[in-house]
C-alpha cells in the first residue's frame, strides 16, 4: 500500500498529545515540530484523522517539495505538478503561503506565482483552469517556505477542524474546541471522574468532555475538503463513517458540571448543550466561583480564566486572584485544578498557591499558561 506524507497542525503546546492521538489512529514515522506533527501512512488515513482528531487544526497532504533560489523556482515547482490528478478544474481554489526566513521580498508575489503555476498546468493538461476565490474554496493549496526549500501541500480539511459545527452560539472571545480538548487531555480527565468548569462561557469545555465521554467523533457534523479530491471514494467513506458512529456510547450518569457568574453565559451554554443533545446530562448553575462550593465529590476542575478582552468584560482583575486561591484551598480539597490564563505572571504572584505544573499553550495568537494545582489539605500555600 502506497505511503504518503502528511502534516497536522494544532495549537502550540499540544504537539506531543496530537502525536499520541495520531499514533493511535494509525499514523507512523511521527515527527513533532512547532505547531504540529508530521507523519506518514496510506491515503485512507486522511478521512480517519479529519473525522477523529480532537486536537488537530488541519491535516495537510504533502504533494511536492524542492529547493528554490528565486521567484522563478517557486513558479516552476507549482507548475511541475500534474494537479488534475488530484482535483478537478471545476473546483474553486485558494493558495496560502507561510514562510520562515525566506529570502523572497514578497510573500504575496510568491502566492501569486504558485497560483499561476497551478492554473497554467491545468490549462496545459485540461485546457481549463480553476476559479480562485477567498471565501470557502473547494480546494486549498498550502505552501511553506524556509530559507531555501518550498513544500506544497493540499489541505484535506477545508474549514479548520475546531469548527465542529455543533455549537450554534459563541460567546465573546470563545475558546477553540481543539484547545478545550487539549485541556482535557493534559488534565487526564476521563468520564469516570467528576469535571467542573466554573467559568463555562458558551460551554466549549463541557461539550468537548461530553463528546469524549460518549466516544463521539468530533467531525460527525461536518464535511471536509478531502471530499473534493479524486482519491476520495464516497461509498467507501460512507460505510466507514457509519461503522464508526455505531461505536458511540450511550449516555450514562456523568458528573459534569458548569457554572458562570454571567446569567447570559449560562443560558448560552444551555442553548449550545441543547443543540448538541447534551442538555439533560450536564448540570449548569449561575454562581460566582469565588462564592461557590464543589458540585460533587473531588475530581478535576478546568477553568479558562478571564484575560485580555474577557477580563474587561467580566470585571475579573488580579484583585480576584487571592480570593480564587482561598476558595480552592478552603472548599476544593482533593481536587486537581487546571487554570488557563494569559495573565499568568499576576496569577502566580497573587493566588498564593504553588503550581505543580505549568504548560505553555496558545489560545489562537495569545500566549497562555495552563497552571496545575493539586489541592491538598494543609499544603499548597506559598
Amino acid at each position: 500500500m502506497q505511503q504518503h506524507t502528511f502534516f497536522a497542525s494544532c495549537p502550540r503546546g499540544l504537539e506531543s498529545f496530537l502525536a499520541s492521538e495520531i499514533k493511535t489512529l494509525g499514523g507512523i514515522t511521527i515527527k513533532l515540530s512547532g505547531g504540529g506533527v508530521g507523519f506518514s501512512g496510506p491515503w485512507d488515513l486522511i478521512p480517519t484523522i479529519n473525522f477523529e482528531s480532537r486536537l488537530a487544526s488541519r491535516v495537510l497532504w504533502k504533494i511536492t517539495e524542492g529547493f528554490y533560489r528565486n521567484e522563478k523556482d517557486i513558479y516552476k515547482l507549482a507548475q511541475s505538478v500534474r494537479w488534475c490528478d488530484y482535483f478537478d478544474a471545476r473546483h474553486s481554489l485558494l493558495v496560502k503561503v507561510e514562510s520562515r526566513h525566506s529570502p523572497l521580498k514578497s510573500i504575496d508575489f510568491a502566492t501569486l506565482l504558485i497560483k499561476d503555476g497551478i492554473c497554467d498546468r491545468f490549462r496545459q493538461d485540461t485546457h481549463i483552469r480553476p476559479d480562485i476565490i477567498k471565501d470557502n474554496p473547494d480546494v486549498r493549496v498550502h505552501a511553506f517556505l524556509d530559507k531555501n526549500q518550498a513544500i506544497l501541500y493540499l489541505d484535506t480539511s477545508g474549514q479548520p477542524l475546531f469548527h465542529r459545527r455543533i455549537k450554534p452560539y459563541s460567546g465573546e472571545a470563545p475558546l477553540r474546541e481543539n484547545l478545550a480538548a487539549g485541556l482535557l487531555a493534559i488534565s487526564g480527565w476521563t468520564e469516570r471522574t467528576s469535571l467542573y468548569d466554573p467559568m463555562c462561557g458558551s460551554g466549549t469545555i463541557l461539550i468537548e468532555a461530553m463528546m469524549q465521554a460518549l466516544n463521539i467523533p468530533p467531525g460527525f457534523q461536518r464535511h471536509f475538503a478531502f471530499e473534493h479530491l479524486h482519491a476520495f471514494e464516497a461509498t467507501h467513506w460512507q460505510k466507514k463513517r457509519e461503522s464508526r458512529l455505531s461505536l458511540c456510547n450511550k449516555a450514562d450518569t456523568l458528573n459534569i458540571f458548569g457554572s458562570d457568574l454571567s446569567g447570559d453565559a449560562v443560558e448560552l451554554s444551555r442553548q449550545n448543550l441543547k443543540a448538541a443533545g447534551f442538555e439533560k446530562y450536564i448540570h449548569l448553575k449561575q454562581v460566582n466561583f469565588i462564592e461557590s462550593s464543589p458540585p460533587s465529590t473531588p475530581g478535576i476542575l478546568i477553568a479558562n480564566l478571564p484575560y485580555g478582552y474577557r477580563m474587561s468584560l467580566d470585571s475579573f482583575t488580579e484583585m480576584s486572584y487571592p480570593k480564587l486561591g482561598n476558595v480552592l484551598k478552603q472548599k476544593f480539597t482533593g481536587w486537581d485544578a487546571f487554570l488557563l490564563t494569559a495573565d499568568y505572571t499576576n496569577l502566580t504572584r497573587n493566588i498564593r498557591l504553588s503550581a505543580s505544573k505549568r504548560t505553555p499553550l496558545f489560545n489562537g495568537s495569545i500566549e497562555c499558561r495552563l497552571l496545575e494545582y493539586k489541592i491538598l489539605a494543609g499544603s499548597n500555600r506559598k
